[in-house]
């Protein structure tokens, strides 16, 4: 599977809309085939900056790249960011989120 975490630094007048102005972009994506989780959280230490955790079959990263959604969605974010996104990209083996061996409950 390829697991993505990308944080999206946005401007302060930015900070309360840019959930719907994702919205439609994290619909499209999580009713992909090969979707296995996409999930935004918002950072504690930091108000304006928003993290998405993201994973895809091995078959399903390629298409989510070039569907329509994809593009349509950079462009929705761009308005509200004020730098690059950073990102972490890698392909891993799994199926999805493991229990923790550390902290069982």
């Amino acid at each position: 599977m390829y697991v993505i975490v990308v944080k999206y630094a946005v401007k302060p007048e930015s900070a309360e809309a840019f959930p719907e102005a994702v919205r439609e972009f994290t619909e499209a994506t999580r009713a992909e085939e090969g979707n296995l989780f996409f999930e935004w959280s918002r950072s504690l230490e930091d108000p304006l900056e928003f993290v998405l955790v993201e994973a895809f079959t091995d078959e399903g990263a390629a298409p989510h790249v070039n569907s329509d959604h994809f593009a349509k969605g950079l462009e929705a974010m761009r308005p509200h960011l004020r730098e690059t996104p950073r990102i972490i990209s890698r392909q891993v083996e799994g199926e999805g989120w493991d229990t923790m061996g550390e902290l069982q409950i």
